[in-house]
């Protein structure tokens, strides 16, 4: 079987491995960090957390959430920054309480002013979810010396900054196949180079009680002169959990309060094209008609492609083509904004700011709040000493 012929997974799950064995096998950072500030941050019991590229809020309200036996354990949020308008208000809004909180810094972190941050507070945890499709020319760290650099250097750079005492990476699973590795094995170096350990893992965030089939590669790091290891949590609690997409929507039946409802205007050709295409099925595995049929060179399997409503949904995206809006079941019609925020476990009371098309956008990349809640609270759990079930890295540790 040819490199080609690999599933696409197995092939980024490859690849992920061989990176993470190369920055496993780099020499190790020695971490510049004071013996008070390694002392204080291991009786530490409230984590201070600031987001570059937050999203809407996934991982704020995740964080937020994340609650362990002992109460004194928790996480609050300090600052956190994106470039899209309407992501920082819907942030700010749900996250800090206020749609206008100066907290959030809607800027360019490419002309961010890292200063404007230093000022809101430190940090004892940092999340970043950054894009991918920046990352060009795998060894230089143009995002130190020139302006626009490979995006992830900006979260390696809050990290020398301010030394928090963990990081949440997130969004990095198109790295894998970019530069065949080498593009997440330059950034493992460099996570590892400024003073981290790390365990990067595939997360499958349908095991974990989320009804949606969504997997992102998950890096979290350790400050290494503190003297815990992160592991990753198992998913084994939510074996039974009830993940299908029609329990997710009507279970309980989301309220008419609650806010982004809207729904997408059909044409008519496109209402008569879904009452042909079957639960589960998309426009390229359906049998239509040939004028109903989707004329594309390259057939893509979620185009008009129903929800299969006693399975996960498959993956909810801020894509904006045609007849990428993820379907219902059976109504012959695009899922509304709120319907996909379910999926990506909003609580029904987060409301998100801007247009219809904004909203979509934001709800399609952010991360899933169970998700982000489940690995804060084993974070918080790593630095209490409690015990919680474990499974094995999908990839090397790098400690």
């Amino acid at each position: 079987m040819t490199d080609t012929q690999v599933d696409p997974e197995e092939r980024a799950v490859r690849l992920a491995q061989e990176a993470a064995e190369h920055a496993a096998s780099t020499a190790p950072a020695t971490a510049k960090v004071p013996a008070a500030r390694t002392a204080e941050d291991m009786k530490r019991t409230v984590f201070r957390l600031g987001e570059l590229f937050s999203g809407p809020g996934g991982i704020g309200v995740g964080a937020a959430k994340a609650a362990i036996d002992d109460p004194k354990y928790k996480i609050e949020h300090q600052w956190a920054n994106d470039f899209d308008s309407d992501t920082c208000r819907t942030y700010a809004r749900n996250v800090m309480g206020d749609a206008e909180s100066e907290a959030v810094i809607h800027d360019d972190i490419r002309e961010l002013d890292y200063g404007r941050l230093a000022r809101l507070g430190g940090i004892d945890g940092l999340a970043f979810g950054f894009p991918c499709n920046d990352f060009s020319v795998v060894g230089e760290r143009k995002g130190f010396e020139g302006t626009y650099g490979p995006l992830y250097s900006y979260g390696v750079r809050a990290l020398e900054m301010f030394q928090p005492a963990f990081f949440l990476a997130e969004n990095v699973g198109g790295l894998t196949s970019n530069a065949g590795g080498k593009a997440l094995q330059q950034i493992l170096v460099e996570m590892r180079g400024a003073g981290y350990k790390l365990v990067p893992h595939l997360y499958k965030f349908e095991r974990y009680g989320v009804p949606q089939a969504r997997h992102r590669i998950i890096i979290v790091g350790i400050r290494e002169d503190l003297s815990v290891d992160f592991k990753v949590p198992s998913p084994a609690a939510y074996e039974m959990a009830d993940v299908s997409s029609k329990t997710a929507l009507t279970k309980p039946p989301i309220p008419e309060w609650a806010t982004n409802q809207e729904r997408t205007r059909q044409s008519a050709t496109v209402v008569e094209r879904l009452k042909l295409i079957g639960e589960g099925k998309s426009a390229f595995t359906a049998d239509l008609p040939e004028r109903l049929q989707i004329k594309t060179a390259t057939k893509i399997s979620q185009i008009y492609k129903r929800l299969d409503s006693k399975k996960p949904s498959y993956t909810i995206t801020g894509s904006g083509g045609g007849g990428t809006h993820v379907y219902h079941w059976t109504e012959p019609r695009a899922l509304t904004n709120r319907e996909r925020a379910r999926l990506q476990t909003f609580p029904d009371d987060f409301v998100f700011e801007g247009s219809k098309e904004s909203v979509r956008k934001q709800v399609g990349m952010a991360v899933p709040v169970r998700g982000a809640q489940i690995i804060f609270e084993a974070i918080l759990k790593t630095f209490a000493g409690e015990d919680y079930e474990s499974i094995s890295s999908s990839f090397p540790v790098i400690d």
